[in-house]
């Protein structure tokens, strides 16, 4: 059997230029996990590490079990804020965030269940049973590739928002971001990392 890559698979979701464009993200299947704060915070980096057990744990039963074999595929965040409708306007500790891995159809929220449970048993942090499986659609975006440091991203974001202005597009007040490289392997300058702003139904004025 062949072994899935859904990235591979719905790549349209994933290219995105160095200028802005509208795309449109269907219903998919997603680990996740929440929180609030900043991202790099204690909080958040034991959320990353949970999400990561519980995927490659789900990933290495069902393959042990003749279930079949796939790709874990790169983390997603959204970001977004009760109070403000721009997290610009907002301090970082209040901060709502879901990371994200997208993850095949035919996994089930038992197979979550169990891994939670195996990796409790090991001693891994506990943050393993808030791990959910969810469907989302993030349906119509504006998308761009955002190139160097994490800390640079408002010059892309000021891009997309004059280009979601000039086409009256408008934000539900949501930043999502795809983490295309390691951080822990490639240099800051050079880090791949996909801004998408999922837009409203409705048009500007």
């Amino acid at each position: 059997m062949d072994k899935i890559d859904l990235f591979k698979l719905h790549k349209a979701d994933y290219i995105a230029p160095k200028t802005p464009q509208t795309c449109y993200v269907a219903n998919a299947h997603y680990l996740t996990i929440n929180g609030i704060g900043g991202p790099g915070e204690d909080n958040f980096n034991d959320a990353v590490a949970a999400l990561y057990a519980v995927a490659y744990t789900v990933k290495m039963t069902r393959k042990k079990m003749a279930l079949g074999d796939y790709v874990i595929c790169k983390l997603e965040a959204r970001y977004w804020s009760e109070k403000q409708k721009c997290l610009s306007e907002v301090d970082k500790s209040q901060w709502n965030w879901q990371l994200m891995i997208r993850t095949p159809a035919t996994v089930e929220v038992s197979d979550i269940v169990q891994a939670a449970n195996v990796l409790t048993d090991k001693g891994k942090t506990k943050s393993v049973n808030k791990v959910k499986l969810i469907e989302h659609e993030f349906s119509h975006c504006i998308q761009m590739l955002h190139i160097g440091p994490y800390e640079e991203e408002s010059r892309t974001i000021e891009q997309m928002a004059a280009y979601a202005k000039d086409q009256q597009l408008v934000s539900i007040g949501e930043h999502c971001e795809i983490y295309i490289s390691d951080p822990r392997r490639i240099p800051a300058e050079r880090l791949k990392t996909i801004l998408r702003m999922p837009l409203s139904n409705s048009h500007g004025s």
